[in-house]
């Protein structure tokens, strides 16, 4: 495998010194594992020497890595959460250059990720205040919570990539024990529930839980589980009251380490790992693995051997992240009709808007249209990179109330690079492909001439005259 090319020099001085002290190693100890000098190791982590593509291969047998980790385009998420901070109109006079906030970001990421973090605050902070809910500063507002505990969670788990090693153990050592067949999780949790820990499960109807779908009585020690549940949704129910029980005091330790800013994002962040072990539960890693690769990614052939919804099979795709065991690094969307989007998670790389939406031309909303089948697409953002996606339309927990809204779509995704081993490539030509150009956000994203440009671009300006009608209704001037 190609590490290095004689025409492109990588200098990765900034991420080898942040590999470095994550790991806790002196410099001379690292430079022993490389089989380097330290003089020498200073100089690639000061970029005044390029990594080599020995160093490269060292570095990913000495630490277990994934070297597209290291050597990957520095426009990551860092880059391009700074991106769309620095296209807001506020800071269209100081002209900050692409190859600026790529530096930025690839030196200084936690730099990075404070100001995205401030921009965030700062956005919150005005929705709140054009939707009446506080008071504007002038006018002796309250102000706005300093985080909103879904985006701090979600962020959080962007950052460790959607992988948690230590809930991974700790499901493996469980499946160990319990000892069952894929399609024999339900029965098997029930009789641990009850045998372990002395709890009944019982089916009710929908007016005993009008509100929720799962509850548990501490005093009476019985599980309730609503009518409206599907078998897979009822499987994972008795896989989260399972983790919460067996691994309590872990998931109470991750969620303290990981230094939430209040105790209601604490709660949320620990109910997000507690679904991340129940799916490691219900989808064993080596198994659910090996299973996505021998069938190409039939996402709905391995749903079907693991018994599991759809989604739930799409989301624990996405965790497959293991050093030696990596499965194609997906990114996922779940949106409604209305394009407000719900999940979000990626494996690696993520080509839409921090801040906003997706973008229409992409065909998850046009899923909508044919129902339960999946469509794919290739796509292809600004920057050149190219995705193969597909979408397909999954169904709410049904309730009376349940109308023409019960629908949601998933979005799935990876690299063109990727696309060979899924099933739904075969018969496209990945090597020509049909592309369909997106962006990001309407609001930052700098595509000429889109037919479905909803609003202009926040740091360009409007052409708008007389005499010519574009295909835009909102042409701007280059930059």
């Amino acid at each position: 495998m190609a590490v290095a090319t004689t025409d492109r020099k990588l200098f990765l001085g900034a991420r080898m010194k942040r590999l470095r002290r994550e790991l806790g190693l002196t410099q001379t100890r690292m430079a022993e594992d490389l089989g380097v000098s330290p003089s020498y190791l200073n100089l690639l982590e000061r970029n005044q020497r390029p990594v080599t593509a020995q160093v490269l291969l060292r570095l990913a047998e000495a630490y277990d890595l994934d070297l597209k980790s290291l050597s990957s385009d520095p426009d990551s998420a860092g880059a391009t959460g700074l991106s769309e901070v620095f296209s807001d109109q506020m800071f269209r006079d100081l002209g900050v250059a692409r190859h600026e906030i790529a530096e930025v970001a690839d030196s200084a990421p936690g730099v990075a990720e404070a100001i995205v973090r401030l921009y965030r605050s700062y956005l919150d902070q005005r929705r709140l205040t054009d939707l009446g809910a506080i008071g504007r500063p002038e006018e002796g507002g309250a102000s706005s919570p300093s985080v909103i505990p879904s985006d701090w969670v979600r962020d959080f788990i962007q950052d460790q990539k959607n992988y948690f090693a230590e809930l991974e153990e700790a499901a493996d050592e469980l499946v160990a024990e319990l000892a069952y067949e894929p399609q024999e999780f339900h029965n098997a949790a029930r009789e641990r529930l009850a045998k372990r820990h002395g709890i009944q499960v019982r089916v009710v109807p929908l007016d005993v839980l009008p509100e929720s779908v799962r509850r548990y009585d501490h005093h009476r020690k019985r599980l309730f589980l609503s009518e409206v549940l599907t078998g897979a949704g009822r499987s994972f129910s008795l896989a989260y009251q399972l983790a919460i029980l067996e691994y309590g005091p872990m998931l109470d330790a991750m969620a303290d380490r990981a230094g939430p800013p209040d105790r209601p994002t604490r709660a949320l962040l620990k109910v997000s790992l507690t679904n991340y072990l129940a799916a490691a539960l219900m989808m064993p890693y080596a198994a659910f693995h090996e299973a996505a690769e021998r069938t190409a990614y039939d996402i709905e052939l391995v749903r079907a051997r693991f018994g599991v919804s759809f989604e739930q099979a799409c989301h624990r795709l996405t965790t497959l992240s293991r050093p030696g065991a990596r499965g194609v690094p997906f990114f996922m969307l779940r949106v409604d009709s209305a394009g407000n989007i719900s999940k979000r998670f990626a494996g690696a790389t993520f080509p839409f808007s921090r801040f906003g939406g997706t973008c229409p031309r992409w065909n998850i909303h046009t899923s909508f249209r044919t129902p339960s089948r999946i469509v794919t697409q290739i796509v292809e953002t600004p920057d050149g990179q190219r995705y193969f996606t597909l979408s397909r339309t999954v169904s709410r927990i049904a309730t009376p109330y349940a109308g023409d809204d019960s629908e949601l779509a998933i979005g799935m995704g990876c690299e063109l690079k990727f696309a060979e081993r899924l099933v739904y490539s075969r018969g496209i030509d990945l090597r020509d492909p049909v592309a369909t150009a997106i962006g990001p956000a309407c609001r930052i994203c700098e595509r000429p001439a889109c037919p479905q440009r909803a609003a202009e671009p926040i740091n360009r300006t409007l052409t708008v005259d007389d005499f010519t009608k574009s295909i835009s209704p909102y042409p701007f001037a280059a930059g």
